[in-house]
């Protein structure tokens, strides 16, 4: 069992307490499809079917046909694994959302979270599926330290609930291998997404719980652009992702000034 006081103990410019907290009260719920969270779980599909569409392509992998955004994990999983032989790290991973889907695609996942809680359900969770994910409760830093590095590192909602941000993004992308890829994603700092993903997600509709975001923490593409370009990581494709609140389903789009999504290649 995991001491989820261990982090707490160490310094990090990253790491904020307070956040770390948030997601362990969230940690039971997150694989809960008809829960009071539901709608998340049904966006972390969307992002799922993305990632893995543009890792195969990245890697010039055939996945047999392309998932569709409201993809669930069954119909996912029928791609069989086709990312098998490829290291994936994903920072931030929560409850395992994004790792156990991906090592179940036949990736060699590591996941890593500040939360305990979170790393404890991922674990359990993992166990009862029969998935094979390296789970750890470990700061990214200390992956890096190690000189460790991966084919993929992704790192999807976590940005906008830490204190450095340029640090964390400095430290996913020294995790790349130099030809591999790097995938962001996150909340811009518009005035539509602290509408909709603030007031109308956490206030009115309750898709999350309130105060799960700040705005001010909300990221711009372009300040990814910045702080990866420093790492020698380069942009190749990107997405926007929009909610239809009539027919409760997600969707791809040009417009990114909600929550997107950044693939690099590092050179």
């Amino acid at each position: 069992m995991l001491d989820k006081s261990q982090l707490s103990r160490k310094i990090s410019s990253t790491l904020n307490p307070q956040e770390v907290a948030k997601f362990d009260s969230l940690a039971e719920q997150w694989w809960d499809p008809i829960g009071k969270y539901g709608q998340a779980i049904a966006f972390n599909h969307a992002r799922l079917a993305y990632f893995t569409t543009k890792i195969a392509g990245h890697f010039e992998i055939d996945l047999r046909f392309t998932p569709e955004p409201n993809a669930n994990l069954w119909q996912l999983y029928d791609l069989g694994t086709p990312l098998e032989g490829l290291s994936v790290l994903d920072v931030g991973c929560g409850g395992g959302l994004v790792s156990e889907p991906l090592a179940r695609l036949g990736a060699r996942v590591t996941g890593i979270d500040a939360s305990a809680m979170s790393i404890q359900v991922a674990m359990r969770h993992a166990t009862n599926t029969g998935a094979t994910v390296d789970y750890q409760h470990v700061l990214a830093e200390e992956i890096v330290a190690s000189g460790q590095q991966f084919d993929v590192v992704i790192n999807a909602e976590v940005v906008e609930h830490v204190d450095d941000q340029a640090a964390l993004i400095a430290q996913c992308a020294q995790l790349v291998k130099p030809g591999g890829m790097l995938i962001l994603a996150t909340l811009n700092r518009t005035f539509t997404a602290y509408v909709l993903a603030i007031v109308g997600a956490e206030y009115v509709m309750r898709y999350l719980p309130v105060g799960t975001h700040s705005w001010r923490k909300f990221v711009k593409p372009s300040e990814l652009v910045t702080w990866t370009q420093a790492a020698n990581c380069h942009l190749i494709d990107e997405t926007g992702m929009k909610f239809n609140i009539f027919n409760k389903q997600w969707r791809y789009t040009d417009n990114m000034e909600i929550n997107y999504v950044q693939c690099f290649t590092k050179e």
